[in-house]
């Protein structure tokens, strides 16, 4: 069996971290950067916290990446800023039961490093990332071996 296979066979609800860190759309970036600090992650998805998570894009804004701060803190952009303001990555949703492959290839088409994972029922349940990706490869060719 070859990786590539493997990997087209894997879930993303088998690859994804589970849980979300979110912030409202008004909170200060100062807050998001500490969130993304004290948890050890490279994003927090923006959302409007008044809307219900019910459908895979109800409420969402967008995500701030890590990238996305470091390009701020570059271009000395940080005071006043919201996390509604440095959204600079859309918020893309997949489906925990798509294909790995799936899920990188709407990463690469948009240029996206990470995905919201929501679940049958359409409820946000993780997140998927460039780093999950990695892993499933590693999986894949641990696999096939």
């Amino acid at each position: 069996m070859s990786g590539s296979l493997t990997v087209d066979r894997m879930t993303v609800g088998d690859a994804m971290h589970t849980g979300i860190v979110a912030c409202d759309v008004h909170a200060p970036l100062a807050a998001v950067a500490r969130m993304m600090a004290a948890h050890r992650i490279h994003c927090v998805v923006v959302r409007h916290t008044a809307v219900e998570w019910t459908d895979p894009g109800a409420g969402l804004w967008g995500v701030i990446s890590d990238l996305d701060l470091v390009r701020l803190v570059a271009t000395d952009a940080l005071a006043g800023r919201t996390a509604g303001e440095s959204a600079a990555t859309p918020a893309f949703v997949v489906n925990e039961g798509d294909s790995v492959q799936e899920a990188a290839r709407i990463m690469a088409d948009n240029d996206v490093t990470h995905l919201v994972v929501v679940n049958h029922a359409a409820k946000p349940v993780g997140v998927f990332s460039t780093l999950d990706v990695a892993q499933a490869v590693s999986d894949a060719v641990h696999v096939s071996r």
